[in-house]
């Protein structure tokens, strides 16, 4: 498969990860998987870039995992190479768009509802539909889905294999916006650009903290709140964010810089 599986462009502080198989719903076979986390990596650590839009080309968004051929490999050599890019995904330390349109489907709805926000096109739709294929989920949705929807609905979603549109997937708590076909661009972009304007190291801890709070104790979460709290203060943003209010300004430029040298 060749690199134009995953497209990569950037616009200032925002970077847009475009999954690129039209012609297979935007299903990514293993390499186009290794491409995905290999992007995603890079931009982890690419200081220039403050949001990630993730999106899929030709009207999906993506249909999970290329089932067709066969390498020779044990199956769960197939499956670990997929969960690290499930890892890579589920950690990555800066705001995620997920831009949906079509399908999001198996492993790819997963992609999708493990982003920081899904904004879907009313003609979106959504599919846990691992059990038509004979198959369990995979790439972190029976950890997610329950903590998303709860355990029933995660049940029915799993087990039944629905596909629902995006309407009721913003009912269930699986969508944050809905917006017309013709405004989702748009709108995404407008989204990607405010967070980008915002303190990176900031909203780095809080994703990070949210994560980390759904498996902890009070007391956990807490001491992880103040070590967070001094690694901002060790940031120029801090400051800066404390002008602004003293000063009124409204639209400080963060700098996401170490204050401490």
């Amino acid at each position: 498969m060749s690199d134009d599986a995953i497209l990569l462009d950037r616009d200032g502080g925002t970077a847009r990860v475009t999954l690129n198989r039209p012609d297979r719903k935007n299903a990514l076979d293993p390499a186009g998987w290794r491409l995905l986390r290999d992007t995603l990596e890079d931009l982890a650590t690419d200081d220039e870039v403050r949001a990630v839009v993730l999106t899929g080309a030709g009207g999906a968004f993506c249909s999970g995992s290329d089932l067709g051929g066969s390498s020779g490999e044990h199956p769960l050599t197939k499956m670990r190479r997929l969960d690290r890019v499930a890892v890579t995904v589920h950690e990555f330390p800066k705001p995620l768009i997920a831009q949906v349109d079509g399908v999001a489907v198996g492993a790819g709805a997963s992609l999708a509802l493990a982003s920081d926000f899904v904004v879907a096109s009313t003609g979106a739709r959504f599919g846990q539909l691992f059990a038509r294929r004979g198959l369990s989920v995979d790439f972190g949705g029976s950890w997610l889905l329950p903590r998303l929807v709860g355990l029933h609905q995660a049940k029915r979603l799993l087990m039944l294999a629905e596909m629902i549109g995006a309407e009721e997937a913003h009912a269930l708590g699986l969508v944050t916006w809905v917006k017309p076909a013709d405004e989702l661009a748009d709108f995404v972009t407008d989204l990607a650009g405010r967070l980008a304007a915002l303190p990176p190291v900031a909203l780095a801890q809080s994703k990070a903290l949210l994560h980390q709070g759904a498996t902890q104790t009070l007391r956990e979460a807490l001491d992880n709140e103040a070590r967070a709290q001094a690694v901002n203060l060790a940031t120029e943003d801090a400051p800066i964010a404390y002008r602004a209010f003293r000063d009124k300004v409204t639209d400080p430029a963060y700098t996401g810089r170490w204050a401490v040298r």
